[in-house]
């Protein structure tokens, strides 16, 4: 089985920073990308930012120059820090890692349970 946990979620003022952390355990053979989902009341659900295992990162253009995601495949965390946050990034964010794991060796998207962030203005 593998686990994804989430942490650093949390009420934070408009302009303000949060850093959101994401940690993978279990019998786990190798992690491919990494990143975090957001959903945002009414809206879909969004690809914020993902990060790759030789570190190529990607970012919905909303967040650019604001966020930033990161890895540590030692420790198999993925972090997004969060600046100059606005109201309209108030959601629940998920991670997920792309792994490999288990005794059949499967390889397959795995998620965390969601970490509220909500913006005030």
């Amino acid at each position: 089985q593998v686990q994804l946990v989430e942490s650093g979620g949390g009420l934070v003022q408009a302009g303000g920073s949060l850093r959101l952390s994401c940690a993978a355990s279990g019998s786990i053979f190798n992690i491919y990308d990494m990143g975090w989902y957001r959903r945002a009341p009414g809206k879909q659900r969004e690809l914020v930012a993902r990060v790759s295992n030789d570190n190529i990162t990607n970012y919905v253009d909303s967040v650019k120059g604001r966020f930033s995601i990161s890895r540590d495949n030692a420790k198999r965390t993925v972090y997004l820090q969060m600046n100059n946050l606005k109201v309209e990034d108030t959601a629940v964010y998920y991670c997920f890692g792309d792994i490999n794991w288990g005794s059949l060796m499967r390889r397959d998207i795995q998620w965390g349970r969601g970490t509220l962030v909500n913006v005030s203005s």
